[in-house]
């Protein structure tokens, strides 16, 4: 029997702690339309998962109808791919365990495949970025948190639990800063966005040196990457101390999994050389000696916001066609 009818389109979104963004992708992974809206807008789940059926269901409709769409792809912070749910994230309003791939079907109708926001990124890069053509590499999100993916063999590797990855959650000083998952000296205490914030404080705090940092309200790390452009030694050493931690948690990631490459995206690698080189020294001096030069530490060619809506439409062509009312 021939089918009469191919749904060519997928939606892909991509959840961030301060932005949603939603976009239709088709076959070829070109974005035929895109839109977002502001997380912080939406702090009960339930009012979210309705006001995005709601946009995806207008965006649809005004781009090629409800019909086209096969599936969809959602990225988020927590997710886990094997439960459909976003479970207790440190970094959202939302509490305990959401299972948004369920409310999102039942809303829209459509078979939906929920994934952990580095894990769809991961398969963005691999897909259409700096990974292609990789069979063994790490993907590594540092921004407001720390996420990772392992990518083996040409696949994931989720782990038992779907938890694979969280090195943003393993301990690089003991008793060190409390954490968001509640722990003390998480990698992500010292290089997510947070973190970095704080190491600007406490290197102010301890040295007397003059610094635009003093001078400025400093409200994200972009702010110390706009000082350092500028020659200010103490932002400069903000990033060096990042690197420092970063280089060391990466090193130690690819002592155990002996990748090809490891990919850096997320907000915080927008500071470039200024995170990339000590990261890159640090990473050098830590890694196990058989594969020291050996291992590509690569950025992410994506742009963020593509990233996500391409990963999640790459997740969503994954998932078994579903569809309630066509």
């Amino acid at each position: 029997m021939i089918e009469g009818t191919i749904k060519s389109r997928v939606v892909g979104v991509g959840l961030s702690v301060e932005r949603t963004v939603f976009a239709i992708v088709d076959m070829r992974g070109t974005i035929i339309a895109k839109s977002e809206f502001h997380t912080t807008d939406y702090p009960n789940p339930n009012e979210y998962a309705a006001h995005l059926s709601e946009s995806i269901l207008q965006l649809a409709e005004e781009n090629g109808g409800y019909e086209t769409i096969r599936s969809v792809g959602f990225s988020a912070p927590s997710g886990n791919f094997k439960t459909g749910c976003i479970e207790y994230p440190p970094n959202l309003p939302w509490k305990g365990s959401t299972p948004m791939a369920a409310m999102l079907r039942d809303r829209l109708g459509l078979a939906v495949a929920l994934g952990n926001n580095a894990h769809v990124r991961a398969l963005g890069e691999y897909v259409y970025g700096s990974a292609h053509g990789l069979r063994d590499f790490i993907f590594l999100n540092v921004g407001h948190g720390v996420g990772s993916a392992i990518f083996s063999g040409g696949k994931f590797y989720l782990g038992s639990d779907g938890f694979s990855g969280e090195i943003g959650h393993t301990c690089v000083e003991h008793n060190g800063r409390t954490c968001g998952c509640g722990n003390r000296g998480c990698l992500e205490a010292y290089v997510g966005t947070k973190g970095i914030l704080r190491t600007a404080q406490e290197l102010l705090e301890r040295d007397p040196r003059p610094s635009l940092m003093r001078e400025r309200v400093i409200k994200s790390p972009r702010d110390i990457y706009h000082c350092c452009e500028e020659g200010d030694e103490l932002a400069v050493l903000v990033f060096h101390e990042t690197g420092l931690r970063l280089g060391i948690g990466m090193a130690n990631y690819a002592s155990i999994l002996n990748p090809e490459a490891i990919v850096l995206a997320g907000g915080i690698a927008h500071a470039g050389k200024w995170l990339f080189e000590p990261t890159s020294q640090s990473f050098e001096e830590h890694v196990f000696h058989n594969i020291k030069g050996k291992v590509k530490l690569l950025p992410s060619i994506l742009n963020d916001d593509e990233r996500d809506v391409l990963g999640a439409g790459a997740l969503a062509w994954e998932v078994k066609e579903y569809s309630l009312f066509i």
